[in-house]
């Protein structure tokens, strides 16, 4: 149970911080392009990758530890940055097809996925 309380605590600080971070970024870049979810994701995968290669490194990190930095505060900053890692750990597994699937069937069905939700609200449940 105590699981679930840290990665409830870290999601909420990640949330918190990727609200931050997109008002900042709206300000200084504007909102014509998203540069404030590029930016986002894009931090959230170097701090993912530092917080995995740490842990990997140095060892003995609880596992609370893990679940607040990386499924709560990084899950809540940013979910691509747990794709990232996915992804990655696949490829440096050598398991390139695998990997190549991940990546392809994540953003097209992805997409599919945000275009499906779209079509059923306007026009099932409209």
């Amino acid at each position: 149970m105590m699981g679930y309380l840290v990665v409830f605590v870290g999601a909420g600080v990640g949330g918190m911080l990727r609200h931050f971070m997109n008002i900042w970024i709206a300000k200084l870049a504007g909102t014509h392009f998203p540069m404030h979810t590029l930016v986002i994701n894009v931090t959230g995968s170097i701090v993912m990758g530092m917080v995995a290669a740490l842990f990997a490194l140095k060892g003995g990190a609880t596992g609370h530890l893990r679940l607040f930095l990386a499924t709560g505060i990084l899950g809540g900053y940013t979910t691509f940055s747990s794709f990232s890692l996915d992804a990655v750990l696949l490829w440096e597994r050598h398991d390139y097809l695998l990997a190549t699937y991940y990546i392809g069937g994540s953003v097209v069905l992805s997409l599919l996925g945000l275009v499906a939700g779209l079509w059923i609200v306007r026009t099932v449940l409209a």
